[in-house]
């Protein structure tokens, strides 16, 4: 059999992560080109797909609700990794940290004083008809005066080489266990590469994310329990995981109970009071007394604890409101307002479909657009004008008239691809990033993150349950 070559491999005239437009390789990359060439074709073939069965075996799985209930997959690994090289990787911590600080400040500021609003930054009307603004939130303070304390931030990079922010993800943010286990999977599979290649770690993000919990009580030894809403949750494998990797619980509202003013977990030895909770459920199923009354999932009376500061909630609820992807729009002025700062990484130029303009030129141009609705994720609710019908763009025309409010519209991005395993070959494949960042005592971004893949040949669409993989992220020292 013969070695593996990405001789032959074609860029398409995309903005290509491993070689540039002249065939060289770029300098982060020079050492795995050697490597992987070295190698036979079958075992790299092989060691892919051990890998798969890997994360099979572990469990690693999400459902897909689309396919009714019981329908499991497993995240595609694609074993060549995604490499960022240590000055951009500077560039990235440096903006994801901007950001958080902005947005957690705007988070605090519309629940309290309001000032951006009262300055006319973000309209008042906007901010209020947002379905993730929680009016019982007005008053409040959380612990530490953290609200964002796990943030997954969506990056994609265009035609030029421009890395922009796509999304925020401030609510509940999933993927970690596939950043987590992907890297593992690369130490088995190329140990000698990974160490020759200069990686800095992720595997210490459990560590850094119990030390941020721990953080958001004054007890010296406080109880962190993870929430999970239970098995049938997309990401259950990821509440688990988690909870077994910091070596805390995981609960469901069955384990949990308001008693004498704490929240309290059942143990075979009697009630416990819990300090720390890492909520993995909407805001709006935490607590049926407050938010809606059909929740099964949440413990009732939990949000009166919180308020009272006698137990700490990851991330604080009303954080979602910073999710909204109309919202979104606005980021590069909410930090301006508050940081005096420029935006260090741009956000991809958005219209918003509520503007009397924005709405025209989006109506007439809507086959080239992208075009969200405000609170949808997982690559629902979101039509790609090149590739949609008329009939889908006549539906979201429709859409958009009937409800201004709830759309925002995008150029279509040549995402920038990066060499994938296809069939033993290497081709090209559109990618984005989430790194992760961890708000406690200080603002971390985990050197890595998840790099997501659109597996289907030309598809734009990295999001898992629409078909997508991950690939490890490897950042250089």
């Amino acid at each position: 059999m013969a070695n593996f070559s990405f001789q032959g491999y074609n860029t398409d005239d995309f903005f290509d992560e491993m070689f540039r437009t002249s065939g060289e390789v770029n300098d982060g990359y020079q050492y795995l080109k050697k490597k992987f060439e070295s190698l036979d074709t079958q075992d790299l073939v092989t060691r892919q797909l051990a890998a798969e069965k890997a994360l099979l075996a572990m469990g690693i799985t999400f459902n897909v609700y689309s396919e009714g209930l019981g329908s499991e997959r497993i995240m595609p690994l694609d074993i060549i990794p995604r490499i960022i090289e240590a000055v951009e990787w500077q560039y990235l911590e440096s903006g994801l940290k901007q950001r958080i600080k902005a947005l957690n400040m705007f988070v605090h500021d519309v629940y309290n004083e309001q000032h951006i609003l009262n300055d006319g930054v973000v309209p008042r009307d906007l901010l209020l008809s947002s379905k993730c603004f929680l009016p019982p939130c007005k008053g409040l303070t959380p612990s530490r005066g953290i609200w964002c304390h796990i943030t997954g931030t969506d990056l994609i990079r265009d035609k030029d080489g421009q890395m922009m922010v796509l999304e925020d993800n401030l609510r509940c943010p999933s993927g970690v266990s596939y950043m987590l286990e992907n890297r593992e999977l690369s130490k088995q599979s190329f140990p000698d590469i990974l160490s020759r290649t200069g990686v800095r770690p992720v595997s210490d993000y459990p560590a850094r994310l119990l030390e941020q919990l721990q953080y958001l009580s004054d007890r010296s030894s406080p109880k962190v329990v993870v929430l999970t809403p239970g098995i049938y949750n997309s990401a259950y494998f990821e509440h688990s995981y988690l909870a077994q990797q910091m070596g805390v619980e995981l609960v469901d509202a069955r384990d949990l109970v308001v008693m004498d003013g704490y929240v309290k977990m059942r143990t075979t030895k009697g009630f416990e009071i819990v300090d720390v909770i890492y909520r993995r459920l909407d805001d709006t199923f935490i607590d049926p007394a407050i938010f809606n009354p059909d929740s099964m999932l949440g413990i009732r009376g939990l949000f009166e604890v919180y308020k009272k500061g006698k137990v700490a909630l990851a991330n604080a609820p009303g954080t979602g409101v910073a999710d909204d992807k109309v919202i979104y729009a606005y980021v590069p002025r909410i930090i301006k307002y508050y940081l005096q700062e420029e935006p260090i990484i741009p956000n991809v130029p958005t219209y918003i479909c509520r503007e009397e303009a924005d709405q025209a030129y989006v109506l007439e141009n809507i086959s080239e657009l992208v075009v969200k609705e405000a609170n949808e994720a997982g690559g629902y609710g979101m039509m790609i004008g090149p590739k949609a019908t008329e009939e889908e763009h006549a539906d979201f025309s429709r859409r958009i008239l009937s409800n201004p409010r709830n759309y925002i519209a995008q150029p279509t991005i040549s995402l920038s691809r990066v060499p994938c395993m296809i069939d033993g070959k290497p081709e090209g494949r559109h990618i984005d990033l989430r790194p992760y960042i961890l708000y406690g005592k200080e603002i971390n971004v985990i050197p890595g993150g998840l790099t997501r893949v659109a597996l289907r040949k030309g598809s734009l669409v990295v999001n898992s349950s629409q078909g997508g993989g991950g690939k490890d992220t490897w950042v250089l020292y």
